[in-house]
Parts: C-alpha cells; sequence; structure tokens
C-alpha cells in the first residue's frame, strides 16, 4: 500500500505548515526573541552577521560625520589643532576607531579629546547600543546552541509497534530506548491516537487526537529509561482500539504519536523527542526480541536486535469479539 502522509515523521517532525496568517504575521515581531532562537541556523548567522555589520557601518559613519563638520579631516595632521578624535583621517581610520572602541582593544593611536563634547555623547551612545546588540543577539546564539534537540536523536524508538498478548491481555507495544550513559531525569510518555471520525451531529473531524493509556494510573508512564523499555497499551472496553482485529487492521487509517519527555541530566534542559507510527508500522501476533544480557558484573544491551521481531501465536480477534 503506497505511503500516505503522516501528521508527524518518524523523525519527529510535525508536516504541519501554517498559511494565510494576515495581520496575525505580526505577533512574530512582538516576540522577536522567540522567532530569531526558532529560525534556521542559516538565517541565525545571516541576521548576526548583517546585524553587526550594519550597525558597525552606521556607527563609523557617525563618527566620520563628527569629524567632517567640524573640519578634522583637513587639520589632523597639524600639531596645535585640537580634533574630536585624534588621528582620524578618513573614513577607514573613523571605522578601526569605532572598532577599537567597541572591542575595547584601545591601541592607544587613536583616542578622543576632551574638547569634544558630541564625541562623548555619542560614544555613550555607542557604549549602551553595543551591550544591547550584544546582549540580544549573543544570548540568541547562546539558547540557540543550548537547545537539547540533539539529545533527542540519542532516543530511539522501535521502527514498528507489535500487537500480542502479555498476562493474558491483548497489548499494544513498542519499544523505546537511551543511547547515551547520562539519563532522562523525570522521562515521561504519552501517546495520542489520531484519526478522523465523524460525530453523531455529523461534523466530520478529519484529525481527532484521542489520549492512548500507557499507565497513567499506575505510574508506568513514569520511566526509568536506563535500558530498553517496552511500553504497553492495555486494550480493553476504554480502549479505542477495542473493535481492532487483526483483518480489521488491514483497511483501518489511523496514526499512532509517541511523545517522550525528560530533564537532560547534564544540562537540566527539558527535551522532547516524538515518532510515530501509522498502521502499516503495527505487526499483529509479533514480540520483541530480548536485548538484555548479563555480563561479567554488568548487563549489556545489544542495540542491534532493538528493532528486531518474531511472531508469536496471538488470537486474530478483537478484544470485543
Amino acid at each position: 500500500r503506497r505511503e500516505r502522509q503522516r501528521f508527524v515523521d518518524k523523525n519527529g517532525r510535525c508536516n504541519v505548515q501554517h498559511g494565510n496568517l494576515g495581520g496575525e504575521s505580526s505577533r512574530y515581531l512582538s516576540d522577536l526573541f522567540t522567532t530569531l532562537v526558532d529560525l534556521k541556523w542559516r538565517w541565525n548567522l545571516l541576521i548576526f552577521l548583517l546585524t553587526y555589520t550594519v550597525a558597525w557601518l552606521i556607527m563609523a559613519s557617525m563618527w566620520w560625520g563628527i569629524a567632517y563638520l567640524r573640519g578634522d579631516l583637513h587639520q589632523a595632521h597639524d600639531d596645535t589643532y585640537s580634533p574630536c578624535v585624534a588621528n582620524v583621517y578618513n573614513f577607514p581610520s573613523a571605522f578601526l576607531f569605532f572598532i577599537e572602541t567597541e572591542a575595547t582593544i584601545g591601541y592607544g593611536h587613536r583616542y578622543i579629546t576632551e574638547r569634544c563634547p558630541e564625541g562623548i555623547v555619542l560614544f555613550l551612545f555607542q557604549s549602551l547600543l553595543g551591550s544591547v546588540v550584544d546582549a540580544f543577539l549573543i544570548g540568541c546564539m547562546f539558547i540557540k546552541m543550548s537547545q537539547p534537540k540533539k539529545r533527542a536523536e540519542t532516543l530511539m524508538f522501535s521502527r514498528a509497534a507489535v500487537i500480542s498478548q502479555r498476562d493474558g491481555k491483548l497489548c499494544l507495544m513498542f519499544r523505546v530506548g537511551n543511547l547515551r550513559n547520562s539519563h532522562m531525569v523525570s522521562a515521561q510518555i504519552r501517546c495520542k491516537l489520531i484519526k478522523s471520525r465523524q460525530t453523531p451531529e455529523g461534523e466530520f473531524l478529519p484529525l481527532d487526537q484521542c489520549e492512548l493509556d500507557v499507565g497513567f494510573g499506575t505510574g508506568a508512564d513514569q520511566l526509568f529509561l536506563v535500558s530498553p523499555l517496552t511500553i504497553c497499551h492495555e486494550i480493553n472496553s476504554d480502549s479505542p482500539f477495542f473493535c481492532l482485529s487483526q483483518r480489521s487492521l488491514r483497511s483501518e487509517q489511523f496514526e499512532i504519536v509517541v511523545i517522550l519527555e525528560g530533564i537532560v541530566e547534564t544540562t537540566g534542559m527539558t527535551c522532547q523527542a516524538r515518532t510515530s507510527y501509522t498502521e502499516d508500522e503495527v505487526l499483529w501476533g509479533h514480540r520483541f526480541l530480548p536485548v538484555m544480557s548479563l555480563e561479567d558484573g554488568f548487563f549489556r544491551v545489544d542495540y542491534s536486535q532493538f528493532h528486531a521481531t518474531f511472531e508469536v501465536p496471538t488470537p486474530p480477534y478483537s478484544v470485543k469479539e
């Protein structure tokens, strides 16, 4: 069967695009900091370079303008003349003076004299503006670099989900794992069933979301994720899969979105990993292969068998039947 459009990709990316915002697009500018953090890296670097380049050119032009209006450019080599900024002869020298002042390098060749009140005011303005620009842009880059999105790439989900019996009950199961030795603190998992349905009033809901119970009442959704775990959803009378059988699974259209959240132990930041399973990726009558083995003084995890399943005897009927 041809692969259909997903709501959430296997790598966790949501296939939703917002269009025709109209006047609501101004809301992005009202929260400019978050907008910059959400941009892709290439746009962040471009804005970073353009902002500093434009700001430097404008401030250097203001220093050159003061020297031009005072006539310092024509008398800068006169030893008896006291200019606003010593040794500023043209725009390149004014630009170098601004860079030396902004970067607090201070080579000592160019400096402000005390007979230039407009230069002192411009220097104060430059210091304040430079501090604001540095705090905004460097803070934006720091937040973007410290985002735990890459940490989610070392959180694994099994390629397929399985339906088989566990403890005499029919269950939907999938596997999660953590590739790093650092733990996910307060890890919690949630599942959403996304399926179109029509209400008794005739309203059609194309992407209706329904919660799948993976142990909210028992605390099984709170994970101690130091080794691969098999997450289990018991199919009972309260489950949306109550009427699902092996035969009806072939004609169903649904998507199971899995959301794993936790705090990164090394950084203390919240991390979220997502994946999804369509009806084609749910295997009826299968079980996951074991991946844990006891070695000399420790437990070993074989991730080569992480996605592997094998068939087990499972009734082809639904729980209702």
